[in-house]
C-alpha cells in the first residue's frame, strides 16, 4: 500500500518504515498469519457433521433475514 494513501494527519512515511510499522504490530500483536487468509479456500477435509452444521446455520440466518425483510415490507405498506 502507498504511503502516500495511508496519510492521516501524520506525515508520510517511506515504504521501508511502513513495513517495518506494520512487522512491529504485527509482531506486539500476536498475529502469525493474514486474516485474509480464510477467504480462500483450504485443502482441509471438512467432516459431514461440520458441514450439516454449516448448512443449518445458514438455512437459519437466511430464514432470519427473510422474516426480518418481510416485516419491513409489511411496515411500508401500511
Amino acid at each position: 500500500m502507498s504511503p502516500s494513501l495511508i496519510q492521516c494527519g501524520s506525515p508520510p512515511v517511506s515504504e521501508n518504515e511502513y513495513a517495518a510499522a506494520v512487522a512491529e504490530f504485527l509482531r506486539k500483536k500476536g498475529i502469525t498469519r493474514c486474516p485474509t487468509a480464510c477467504v480462500v479456500r483450504t485443502h482441509g477435509n471438512v467432516n459431514e457433521a461440520d458441514r450439516v452444521a454449516l448448512r443449518d446455520y445458514d438455512a437459519a440466518r437466511e430464514a432470519a433475514r427473510q422474516e426480518k425483510l418481510n416485516r419491513y415490507q409489511q411496515i411500508l405498506a401500511s
